[in-house]
């Protein structure tokens, strides 16, 4: 049933949105992408994403989130704040409060003005760092929440919620695009493409997950 349908993806043109925006074209019909500018540690990320969507012929919607720059200060949107994880009971410095429930509220907007009834997002409750706004229980209440406030019926879809990073990379090999990951994504905190700088958390975490899945890959 899905075939019939359109996607809008949630797209940063990193390792998990980029992974999700594969699976979506496997599964839709037809999939448009949106990227959001909320003035981000580094701009990279946009011209990431906006290449990988062109490469592909993807609709590339980029919408303008400077507001939450604003209102947000963290180490993703002010550049002397340091990346680093939170300390016990802490959430860590590139938590962005708000950040996805602002990116999918107007991501359904957006789905609504394009006829697309599916929004395809990344967050990931296993390997998610302590962020509020990507568990489970988050994403379905919005999704209700969605639904009523413009009296219509979509459906926001996480592929990777359940998946830790191995096994998202294998999602990647799965659809027949684990070297694409690997070499054309942004991940890094400090915008270096592909492996990255390795000394992030966000690195350690894809090279960790990249390692794993190699090293079970191997062992089949």
């Amino acid at each position: 049933m899905l075939k019939d349908e359109k996607a809008l993806v949630v797209f940063s043109g990193g390792q998990d949105s980029t992974t999700c925006l594969f699976w979506a074209l496997e599964t839709f019909r037809e999939v448009e992408a949106v990227t959001f500018d909320y003035n981000q540690r580094h701009h990279q990320e946009i011209q990431c994403a906006q290449a990988i969507a062109k490469e592909f012929g993807i609709v590339h919607h980029t919408l303008d989130m400077s507001l939450l720059n604003q209102l947000a200060p963290n180490a993703l949107t002010r550049p002397d704040i340091e990346v680093a994880d939170g300390k016990e009971g802490e959430l860590p410095s590139t938590f962005v409060p708000g950040r996805n429930l602002v990116f999918l509220s107007f991501a359904g907007i957006l789905a609504r003005q394009t006829g697309a009834k599916h929004v395809v997002t990344g967050v990931c409750e296993t390997d998610f760092s302590g962020y509020p706004d990507c568990r489970d229980v988050f994403v379905k209440s919005l999704n209700v929440t969605l639904n009523l406030s413009m009296a219509d019926e979509f459906v926001i879809h996480t592929p990777l919620m359940w998946l830790n990073k191995a096994e998202t990379w294998k999602l990647a090999d799965d659809l027949g695009r684990l070297d694409f990951v690997r070499e054309r994504t942004l991940t890094c905190y400090n915008g270096i493409i592909a492996d990255g700088c390795g000394e992030c958390p966000a690195c350690k975490l894809r090279k960790n997950g990249l390692e794993e899945y190699l090293l079970s890959r191997k062992g089949e």
